[in-house]
This record gives structure tokens, sequence and C-alpha cells, in this order.
């Protein structure tokens, strides 16, 4: 077998088990789950590792496979819960971003939202006047400006819920936290999205007999 052929079909592998792992066991960071899967399937975890693109791919097929039933619920209510904390935190004007807006977010996901201030700070009153508990680490931007961006985490009715604060001027870039571009969605169109996906839900849930009605409505 060609040595191109075989380092892809590793690759797959490592994918695979990675996907199951951070879908299973709830591994958010994906570069520890690759690594995790390498040791697991035996393989060197310097070589043949999948990129994230892969492990994304890999993802979505093993939540289609393993929990076709359970994973559209889960997206949609925390899709529910982002737009109800974006409401709340309307001021900084939010985005939602992450794995909840790509529909990947696993049993054990957050909400990433991405706000804009002109300082942390006003964050940080605004959680202390509504006496919300948080803790704050720091997300390093390694973009032309490489530069800390706070990063709030709380309980939001049971969802671990992370705040990125980034300065006001660079609402009009979409960036994460390595410089790269990224989706991200704001509250009216989450509210769209969400029309949308309830309505998907509902044609595809079957009628309870003799009622006419939506079962788990």
């Amino acid at each position: 077998m060609p040595r191109d052929s075989r380092t892809n079909q590793l690759r797959e592998r490592v994918a695979a088990a990675a996907a199951r792992i951070i879908a299973e066991d709830g591994v958010l960071d994906y570069s520890l789950a690759k690594r995790k899967a390498a040791r697991q399937l035996g393989m060197d975890a310097l070589h043949a590792l999948p990129d994230n693109v892969q492990i994304e791919e890999a993802l979505r097929a093993y939540q289609e496979l393993y929990q076709a039933d359970e994973h559209p619920l889960r997206i949609r209510h925390l899709r529910q819960e982002a737009l109800k904390a974006m409401q709340v935190l309307a001021e900084f004007r939010p985005y939602l971003r992450g794995s909840v807006l790509k529909g990947t977010a696993g049993r054990y996901s957050g909400i990433d939202l991405q706000l804009f201030a002109e300082d942390s700070k006003e964050l940080e009153l605004f959680l202390l006047n509504r006496k919300l508990k948080y803790e704050v680490t720091e997300s390093r931007n390694r973009g032309p400006n490489e530069r800390g961006i706070p990063v709030f985490t709380l309980d939001w009715d049971g969802t671990p819920l992370h705040l990125a604060v980034h300065p006001t001027n660079d609402e009009r870039i979409a960036s994460n936290a390595s410089g790269r571009g990224q989706e991200r969605m704001s509250a009216t169109a989450l509210q769209q999205l969400l029309e949308v996906d309830t309505q998907g839900l509902e044609e595809s849930m079957p009628l309870t007999p003799g009622t006419g009605r939506v079962e788990g409505r």
C-alpha cells in the first residue's frame, strides 16, 4: 500500500476514535482528543494525526449515526439558552460562535459568546450587579496585534457560558483566539435559525395517534 494512502487511513482511524472521545467522554479539546485516540490505537501521537477539520467531520458523522435522536434536541436547547443569554447581554453586542453555532456541541459542551466593550470591567460590573458568579481566564489572540482576551465563565442554568470580551473596535473583525477568521451569529440571526430548527424538528416528529398533536410538546 502506498505510504500516503496508509497515512490517510491512519488519520481517518484517529479522527473516528477522537470523535467518539469528544462525543462520549466529554473531552472538548481537539488536540487532547487526538492524542488520546492515537494512544488507544497504539499509534505514535506525533504521526498520522488528523487536522481539526477532519475531527469535526468525524464528529458530525458520529453524532448523526450514534446520537441521532438526542443530538438535534441538545443543539436546539443550547441555542435557545444562548439566545436568552444574548438578550440579557444585549448591551455588549453579543455573537454566538463555536460548537453550538456549528451544531457539533456534545453532552458536556458550553456556550461560547463573543462580546464587545471599551473595557472588560464593564462586563465585570454588569455581572457583579446581578450577583452572577464567574471565573476569568485569558485567551491569546495570536494575530498581527497579539493580545490577551479575557474570558468570563459562569454557570447559565446548568450550562457553562463562556464570554470572550473583545475591544469595541474589533467588532467588524470576526476572529478567534488564533487570529483566524471564525463564523459568528447575531441574536437576530440566531432567533431566525431557531425558528427554522423548531419547524424542522416538528415536521420530523410523528403525530400522537388520535390527537393530531406532535409528540413531545
